[in-house]
């Protein structure tokens, strides 16, 4: 199947729902794996894993990952961005709940609806996207606010939802310097590369030098290296190739849409696998990311 589509079909919406649902269940699986694995060196691993198998399915279709076509200083610049995003993340969820992680995360688009206008002057806002804009980040504040009230998991509960929102703003920061550089017409597959590989080796080397504990994988038990491979294999690797084929072969804007249901999805996940609570400020703040969400990827009015 290689022709492009005008409009979702029956494959496009079971892979899309299948992308969001993995997404949301990458918060549990990675929570679940913190009592067996420090957060950097879980970030690290899973990087340089899937690093590899996108490596290898490049070479098996014949696409060339080089640098020689001009990426290589935004591969690296994004590949940063990208490691300090996941450690933001992975950090942070030693201290909040993964359904108040990704609802945080999730402000990310925002920051590229206002980050775009100071690179193209065809992407600016209309009402509507302001409106989502407001919507999202008012609701985003009062479940912060939440946090810093100590509810929850405790005092620190604040410094998990920081994290999560500096994690959103890197995002968005990566998402911004793929779109203003060489890596907008590159593959898929060697932007992908590039995040991985980089982070993956950033993420490793910041473990070294704050001396967390590596475990033996003889010492782990099947939980975490099931849980390993989940994130490395499955959310990493396969959901993120099977959504850039679902970008090139459908409408952009209508494969974007789906994303806010990811939020949704992530929140359940944890409060249906990890008992976590579900307070009123957070389920608000959720349906406020997805409206302002579908507000900002509404596609504009034609004259």
């Amino acid at each position: 199947m290689t022709d492009r589509k005008t409009s979702l079909d029956g494959v496009a919406i079971a892979s899309l729902l299948l992308c969001c649902g993995l997404w949301g269940l990458n918060h549990v699986a990675t929570k679940l794996t913190l009592q067996d694995v420090p957060p950097l060196v879980q970030a690290g691993v899973r990087s340089l894993g899937a690093a590899l198998l996108v490596a290898l399915w490049a070479r098996a279709r014949g696409l060339s990952l080089s640098p020689r076509n001009g990426t290589l200083g935004a591969g690296l610049l994004a590949g940063a961005l990208f490691a300090a995003e996941f450690g933001c993340i992975f950090v942070g969820l030693q201290f909040t709940n993964a359904s108040r992680m990704i609802v945080f995360i999730y402000t990310a688009p925002f920051v590229v609806a206002l980050g775009m206008p100071l690179l193209t002057r065809t992407e600016r806002p209309g009402a509507a996207q302001l409106l989502g804009l407001a919507a999202a980040f008012g609701g985003v504040a009062w479940a912060f606010a939440e946090g810093l009230q100590g509810s929850g998991r405790g005092d620190s509960q604040w410094l998990g939802d920081a994290l999560g929102v500096a994690a959103a703003l890197l995002w968005g920061g990566t998402t911004l310097t793929i779109r203003a550089s060489r890596l907008a017409s590159a593959s898929p597959e060697q932007t992908l590369f590039y995040q991985l590989a980089v982070s993956g080796l950033l993420l490793v080397v910041a473990s070294l030098a704050l001396g967390e504990a590596w475990p033996a994988p003889a010492s782990l038990g099947p939980r975490p290296l099931v849980l390993m491979a989940f994130q490395t294999v499955v959310v990493t690797f396969a959901s993120y190739l099977l959504w850039f084929w679902l970008v090139r072969h459908y409408p952009a804007t209508r494969v974007s849409a789906f994303t806010l249901l990811t939020p949704l999805f992530g929140m359940l996940a944890g409060v249906v696998l990890l008992g976590e609570p579900l307070t009123l400020r957070l389920a608000v703040a959720c349906a406020a990311v997805v409206l302002g969400i579908a507000l900002v990827n509404r596609p504009p009015r034609r004259g």
